[in-house]
């Protein structure tokens, strides 16, 4: 029964009935998530916002954080970043293609096209989760004064970055992390740091070549580096070695920017993850034949609403996170 109210000759698409706007309830239901998690998101990525925008004079610089590619050793900015970005954009388009030729009712294109969307899913989020482990390993270890300040070390000479394994000196000393037995058991301590902070202050104090780097941004837009003097005096107040990020410490610089990419990147590679999930399932429904039997991929439709949605949050994250 054609529950549309017409006048004259045009069609009045506000005229309610059990389809509002000619959309399904499995559509609509869709679209009243997508709305929810929206506001999610932005609110997140607002919180994000606010916090560099507040603490904008110490905030990471996303171009020397975010400089690997798997199985090249070298600095590329954001060259990885960019990729999984492609990627998953890419796979919008395959679904794209699938909802289209489920309104054709080809069910050998939607099976491929389906196919294609959670190869380039499954990419995405396999990338992702190196780019985390190779954020929380880190790269090059940083000192964390008392005050929680992060300082850097970089050559004097040329400015690159330096590794604590590149001058760091090695001492004859015990390090042991917390134990039951020693009447600690309520102090919760993580794997020790490759080297205690009397070694790295020992091999700074005999290369003359390494200088410290500090969160502070300058004019230029580019970390304060300190003089040969002003390194030494700021070590006095050395209290952790930090390698990778954590909840906790953080190499890059603010604490509060790890906390931010652990949780908006992890929340968002959960929603493609469950994305692939789905997809999956859907792809091999219409493999079984089942939409056809039905009459029609509303299903795939649907499911393309959702990845839609995905992408374009991940447009939003990698504009706040890497670009700004």
């Amino acid at each position: 029964m054609d529950t549309t109210v017409t006048t004259g000759t045009e069609e009045n698409v506000w005229g309610g009935g059990n389809q509002p706007l000619g959309a399904s309830y499995g559509k609509m239901m869709m679209w009243f998530f997508i709305v929810s998690d929206a506001l999610t998101f932005s609110g997140f990525l607002a919180a994000y916002g606010f916090s560099r925008f507040k603490f904008i004079e110490t905030w990471p610089i996303a171009d020397e954080v975010f400089t690997h590619v798997p199985f090249f050793h070298g600095n590329f900015p954001m060259y990885y970043v960019a990729f999984m970005t492609f990627i998953l954009i890419m796979s919008s388009v395959t679904m794209v293609l699938a909802v289209d030729a489920g309104h054709k009712m080809k069910k050998n294109s939607v099976i491929w096209y389906m196919f294609l969307t959670i190869i380039g899913g499954a990419i995405f989020v396999g990338s992702q989760a190196w780019e985390w482990a190779t954020f929380i390993k880190g790269d090059y270890g940083a000192i964390e004064t008392k005050g929680g300040r992060i300082l850097q070390f970089v050559k004097a000479d040329s400015g690159e970055r330096a590794a604590l394994r590149d001058f760091t000196t090695q001492l004859p000393e015990e390090r042991v992390a917390h134990e039951r037995k020693s009447g600690l058991w309520f102090v919760g301590e993580g794997t020790l740091p490759t080297y205690s902070v009397n070694e790295v202050v020992e091999g700074f104090k005999a290369n003359s070549n390494i200088v410290i780097r500090t969160e502070m941004i300058n004019e230029e837009g580019e970390k304060t580096v300190l003089s040969r003097d002003e390194s030494l005096k700021s070590l006095n107040n050395a209290k952790y070695v930090v390698e990778g990020a954590n909840l906790i410490h953080n190499e890059y610089g603010s604490r509060l920017f790890a906390d931010f990419f652990f949780f908006i990147t992890g929340f968002h590679g959960f929603h493609v993850f469950s994305g692939v999930m789905i997809n999956l399932i859907i792809f091999f429904n219409v493999i079984l034949g089942t939409y056809e039997r039905r009459g029609h991929y509303e299903m795939v439709e649907k499911v393309g609403l959702y990845w839609h949605f995905v992408d374009l949050v991940w447009v939003f994250v990698f504009t706040f996170f890497y670009l700004v």
